[in-house]
């Protein structure tokens, strides 16, 4: 009977690996049970363009065409490449084989490759909801900005209304203007003083009260997200049908529309223009190496999440490949799609590009880019599909993100969650309602920033890295390439193990040394952060890390024997039916 034929489609694959736990040559190695009772995807494109869909987000257009030109142009594509080699796709690859073969969460899971690594699960969970108390407010600003496109006259076009200061300047479709530093755009001034009311905070001192109208927004995104996941895969199977393929037809849009407009060439030019010098710097390796870690998205438990509900034999190798493929693609048409408005803002100021392009992150979505389509012809239109598409992306990568903590926690409590799904949804949902409320103030985005910084930063860095050890080192690399050989019929080659047990922890530590002695000082719209808003930062980074010392102490502390007893039952994965012989397993009725 050959591997794939086996009852493990089904699984009954007994376990030849010799990984790096004690005793794993005499333990067999576990296979996960597959039941019926789980919920698969529809359609394999469910599937792919969830994932796209979650690695595809914000950043995506705002981040990665600010890194490039800032680290070389054209020179910064060679590190970038290289990590993505070396580093992401490898652990993109890692997290849906584990998904796949496991068909679990990110909390349960580790039962079956490391017990002792569980905190893992748990630390992914409470990342998720920092993500969700700040990512989602970003897309409540661009639904604002949806509904308030829909006037012949864009509101943030000129300097005549209750909002705007002295300091407004309006030099599009003008002569003889001066650009200083102090002067603030219309756009600017619609963003900071009409959407946010910033000016009624004087920072995380006093953050004022709560925007009703951004609280209605937020609390439509959530309804769409709600019943979006409610009913599990079998609807957002259905919902990313438009949320994953409505950004690019909009992208090429824009792409066609910016190509037409005076100046566009300056902006593709500096893009893409290569500094080889700047290649001699770590700095340009190190930003190389985060955006394409925080791009493809591994350890936040999503690919976990999704890849569980495919089918045992899925090509869950061609999908990690395809994936990455066309997510690093769409950032780099991102920046054609960026870079040509930006060159067209240039010519209009008569100021170089480096001037316009100095913002990234919200600033560049919701001040650089409405400021350009204002100016358009058929400004109304292209705004409209702009914001539309922020939106969809925002949304595809929320989906993903509580997703994960969704299927994390019932896989964990199943015997009292298996049956009231609906409720869990709308309790989370709530809860991140809840947790975003701050985000709403006046002063919310000083919040956002802070959250943005420390929530999702070197804690999920370090998660990923301790994933990686636990899979390559612990649970073994011979063990997990048997697993991945069961589903697909072929192990994976020497390239992605040298890569999973060397490469790709060194390519992750590396980012996380780099990131913590360089910090550089937080600041938001001229606002300084004081320092104990800084502290609270890394307690809220920590937070979400502690989980895993404070599960590794309780299991040794729980597990009875001796102290080396305890280490080799807390490392070894649980034994399930499928550790019996092939034999036994097909006589034994599977529940």
């Amino acid at each position: 009977m050959s591997e794939q034929n086996s009852p493990a489609q089904a699984g009954s694959l007994p376990g030849q690996g010799t990984g790096a736990n004690p005793g794993s040559a005499a333990n067999p190695v576990p296979l996960v049970t597959q039941t019926d009772s789980r919920d698969k995807w529809s359609k394999k494109m469910d599937f792919l363009l969830s994932v796209i869909g979650f690695a595809v987000d914000l950043g995506n257009v705002w981040r990665f065409p600010y890194i490039c030109y800032q680290n070389g142009g054209g020179a910064f594509l060679i590190p970038y490449t290289l990590m993505a080699v070396f580093g992401g796709v490898p652990l993109f690859y890692m997290e849906l084989a584990l998904g796949q073969f496991h068909r679990t969460g990110a909390i349960p899971i580790w039962k079956r490759i490391c017990p002792i690594f569980k905190g893992i699960g748990f630390a992914i969970c409470i990342i998720g909801l920092y993500v969700s108390f700040y990512y989602n407010t970003i897309i409540a600003w661009a639904l604002y900005y949806f509904y308030s496109s829909f006037t012949s006259s864009l509101p943030w076009t000129s300097c005549d209304n209750p909002w705007n200061t002295p300091n407004c300047t309006n030099y599009f479709g003008k002569s003889n203007v001066t650009w200083s530093n102090f002067s603030k755009s219309p756009a600017e001034e619609f963003y900071t003083r009409k959407v946010l009311e910033i000016q009624k905070s004087s920072g995380l001192y006093d953050v004022g009260g709560v925007r009703w109208q951004l609280l209605l927004c937020l609390l439509l995104i959530f309804t769409i997200v709600y019943f979006s996941l409610w009913k599990g895969v079998k609807t957002s199977g259905k919902v990313v049908w438009v949320t994953a393929t409505l950004p690019y037809v909009v992208l090429l849009i824009l792409l066609v529309r910016g190509a037409t407009l005076p100046g566009a060439w300056r902006g593709v030019v500096f893009y893409l223009r290569p500094n080889w010098e700047k290649l001699l710097s770590t700095a340009v390796w190190v930003d190389a190496a985060a955006q394409i870690f925080f791009s493809l998205g591994p350890g936040f438990g999503v690919l976990l999440a999704l890849a569980s509900y495919n089918h045992f034999n899925n090509n869950c190798y061609r999908d990690a490949i395809v994936t990455s493929v066309v997510n690093c693609l769409t950032s780099f048409l991102s920046g054609f799609v960026i870079f040509t408005v930006l060159g067209y803002m240039a010519e209009m100021r008569d100021v170089e590009v480096e001037d316009v392009a100095k913002d990234k992150g919200p600033s560049l979505l919701f001040i650089t880019y409405p400021e350009a389509i204002a100016n358009m012809m058929g400004s109304t239109f292209f705004a409209i599909i702009f914001f539309l598409m922020v939106i969809t992306l925002g949304l595809d990568s929320t989906f993903g993100g509580l997703e994960a903590v969704i299927t994390a926690i019932m896989d964990e409590y199943p015997h009292i969650l298996a049956k009231r799904r609906e409720l869990f949804v709308l309790g989370l949902i709530t809860m991140c309602f809840l947790g975003s409320l701050t985000t709403l103030t006046h002063g919310g985005a000083y919040v956002v920033k802070l959250l943005e910084e420390f929530g999702a930063g070197c804690s999920i860095l370090a998660v990923v890295l301790l994933e990686a050890i636990a899979v390559s080192w612990f649970y073994g690399i011979q063990r997990f390439c048997n697993d991945v050989k069961s589903m697909l019929g072929f192990a994976p080659g020497m390239f992605w193990q040298v890569c999973w047990v060397a490469i790709s922890p060194a390519f992750l530590a590396f980012i996380i040394v780099s990131s913590l002695l360089d910090q550089p000082p937080l600041m938001l719209f001229d606002y300084q952060y004081p320092e104990w808003s800084i502290s609270v930062g890394y307690l809220i980074g920590a937070s979400s890390f502690i989980c895993i010392p404070v599960y590794m102490v309780y299991k040794l502390v729980w597990t009875p024997g001796s102290l080396k007893q305890r280490l080799a039952e807390c490392i070894r994965p649980e034994k399930t039916i499928r550790d019996q012989p092939a034999e036994s397993v097909r006589m034994s009725p599977v529940p």
